[in-house]
């Protein structure tokens, strides 16, 4: 992917994530804050607008304000700076890695946006069957999560290096000469 491409689609795929949440935000606030939660299909989806003042499954939230100021906007924002510029200016990053970082960047970003205009990220989205439910969660959270989850092959099979693609191919192009040549 070339230089100018990566600045492309991380700009576009970073404003999509970040004004579709923003949004989203807004209209839960406006529309579902103060109310119970509604269900659909038979409780497997809800809409229960929430406040999270920490992080992942209010992670942190019992710290106090100064604190999570230093973990969840300094810390992450520094963290998310840095994967930006590994994105953007590293020669050896593969598409894969690219597109799921980005999306972890995105949003990211959004719920940091969260946690400085309002001290805590609006969520609203809930799953479960019974008593067996996700975490309230939001459309940045659910960008994080698919980049995480583009992310799992590389966690679970690693990625073959350039010299053992070669050393395969060379192998491949030995075998072929040597059974032609018998």
């Amino acid at each position: 992917m070339s230089h100018k491409s990566r600045w492309l689609w991380f700009s576009v795929l970073t404003i999509v994530i970040v004004s579709i949440d923003q949004w989203s935000k807004i209209y839960a606030i406006e529309n579902w804050k103060g109310l119970p939660p509604r269900t659909f299909f038979n409780d497997l989806f809800r809409i229960q607008y929430a406040e999270n003042p920490g992080a992942f499954l209010s992670l942190f939230a019992g710290f106090s304000p100064e604190l999570r100021f230093w973990l969840l906007i300094v810390m992450t924002g520094t963290m998310m700076l840095g994967m930006t510029i590994y994105l953007l200016f590293s020669r050896t990053v593969s598409t894969l890695v690219f597109f799921a970082f980005t999306l972890v960047v995105g949003g990211g970003v959004s719920n940091m946006i969260d946690r400085i205009r309002f001290e805590c990220v609006i969520d609203y989205f809930n799953l479960g069957i019974g008593s067996v439910r996700t975490g309230i969660f939001n459309i940045a959270d659910m960008a994080i999560s698919a980049g995480f989850l583009l992310m799992l092959p590389l966690i679970l099979f690693g990625e073959k290096s350039s010299s053992s693609k070669e050393a395969t191919k060379s192998s491949t192009d030995a075998t072929a000469t040597g059974s032609t040549a018998s």
